[in-house]
């Protein structure tokens, strides 16, 4: 039986992979590697990246059969390959995949297997990758053995605010938090841009400027202007797990990390390829965090407004036109 200290922590892995784009057998013998890696330091949580296990920014180039080749069900081969993982080592595993569900729609998923053979799966709330993957319509918390519950948001779900605060209002106080961003061309004019991919391939010869890339405006200093946010005013510990490299046109910028109830970084890299951080959680912070302290003190009848449609009259001008999310 473990003692009161232990109790107390819980060791968590956040992975940063460039993965390959529909080679499932590269992607799996990945997490694999890098879930043998965590287990050796100790952690009972891995977190992968978004679609990490099918590819991703390929994806939208895909025609219909291509998308269903790519796709399997929750319980296909796939996830198959990492709940056995998790229960012979002994640890819980987050992937993200393509599902094909059972009544034939798409999702940008992802499935955290549990050592004890449970798997929690969450559907993408705003997927944009493709017209025919749907977006999912329910929050995903569940409790863990580690005496904590945790919640999943992929991607752009983290970016709004309301999926960040509802996923903590159903007692989410661990969010894992795959995605695969930053070098994306976004449509704000201080926004996101491309980091060109010759950067990358010449970082051997400059890496600092490749550094440079990933710690700067188009990767770290733009997660730094939401993603403290979302763990400090929830009040939960965040897994921020991300792709690195070329992913088609784009360059992910990896910036792994660890964050605490408080919005502190506990760990992160800026390794330019791929790489895993490692924490310590003190779920002692929980109870008297800031986040925590300011849920007790909601007043929810004053909050109606959070739940009708924006008028169109205040929406962004591209908004106006386009109903789809811009990065």
């Amino acid at each position: 039986m473990a003692n009161k200290e232990d109790a107390m922590t819980l060791k968590v892995s956040s992975v940063q992979f460039q993965h390959r784009a529909g080679d499932k057998i590269y992607n799996l013998q990945r997490i694999a590697e890098f879930t043998r890696q965590a287990l050796r330091q100790g952690s009972q949580l891995v977190v992968f990246p978004e679609m990490c296990i099918t590819g991703y920014w390929h994806v939208p180039k895909l025609d219909e059969a291509g998308l269903r080749a790519l796709a399997e069900p929750l319980d296909g081969p796939s996830i198959g390959i990492v709940a056995a993982l998790a229960g012979q080592l002994g640890i819980a595993i987050g992937a993200g995949f393509l599902e094909a569900a059972a009544d034939g729609k798409l999702y940008n998923a992802y499935a955290v297997c549990m050592p004890d053979g449970a798997v929690h799966c969450h559907r993408k709330l705003h997927a944009f990758e493709h017209q025919l993957i749907s977006s999912g319509d329910r929050y995903t918390v569940f409790d863990t053995p580690w005496g904590i519950r945790a919640g999943i948001l992929i991607c752009w779900d983290n970016n709004l605010v309301e999926n960040a605060r509802a996923a903590a209002l159903l007692g989410a106080e661990l969010l894992i938090a795959p995605h695969q961003t930053g070098g994306c061309n976004s449509v704000s004019p201080h926004g996101m841009k491309h980091i060109p991919i010759e950067k990358w391939e010449h970082r051997h010869e400059d890496p600092a400027a490749i550094v440079a890339e990933i710690r700067g405006p188009n990767g770290r200093e733009w997660l730094m202007r939401w993603l403290p946010a979302r763990a400090h005013d929830n009040g939960m510990f965040l897994v921020f797990s991300n792709g690195i490299g070329p992913d088609e046109d784009e360059v992910r910028t990896g910036n792994a990390m660890i964050l605490d109830p408080y919005g502190r970084i506990i760990v992160e890299t800026s390794e330019a390829g791929d790489d895993m951080v490692s924490a310590d959680l003190d779920l002692g912070l929980l109870d008297k965090c800031t986040g925590q302290r300011w849920l007790r003190g909601r007043r929810p009848e004053l909050y109606g407004i959070l739940t009708e449609p924006r008028p169109d009259n205040l929406k962004p001008l591209e908004a106006r036109f386009s109903d789809a999310p811009t990065r």
